[in-house]
């Protein structure tokens, strides 16, 4: 008998969970079929997309571009009666817009380390100009939480 209901996050413990990951692991496709994986920071919107921010010549721009498929993992644990998860499969649309890629660096930077200030606007709004914004909006979710089984497999 299957244990996954068992060990499934619930909504809440996805979007907290999720809230707390500092590093969110993206796959593209690259033009020969191959995943191509990347480690990202990223924001959740209020809407439950991924927000994160690129190079707009950057290789997974290109292969979001090309097709839109990604899939996002975040995870933590080390033994196995430790490890959480949820993977999140969804559409990504690169979003080339200035003040979006502004607004979206700026939230990263604040999840990350705190309120906006002291001439790194200026900064965030050369990067911005380089940028893009990765929005991957999900259509299907995994999690799951072995600790839940409270140590028996």
């Amino acid at each position: 008998m299957s244990r996954r209901k068992e060990i499934e996050l619930t909504a809440e413990e996805r979007k907290q969970f999720l809230a707390e990951a500092k590093t969110i692991i993206l796959s593209s496709i690259d033009h020969r079929g191959y995943p191509h994986t990347v480690p990202m920071w990223f924001v959740v919107d209020p809407q439950g997309d991924i927000l994160m921010t690129t190079y707009g010549k950057s290789q997974k721009a290109v292969n979001l571009r090309r097709n839109p498929r990604a899939a996002l993992l975040v995870e933590s644990g080390v033994a196995y009666h430790e490890l959480k998860g949820v993977l999140i499969r969804g559409q990504a649309r690169v979003i080339e817009d200035f003040e979006k890629v502004l607004a979206t660096l700026k939230l990263v930077h604040q999840k990350y380390y705190g309120e906006v200030g002291g001439g790194i606007e200026e900064a965030m709004e050369a990067q911005a100009r380089k940028r893009v914004v990765i929005r991957v909006t999900p259509e299907r979710t995994s999690s799951w939480d072995h600790r839940k089984l409270g140590g028996g497999y």
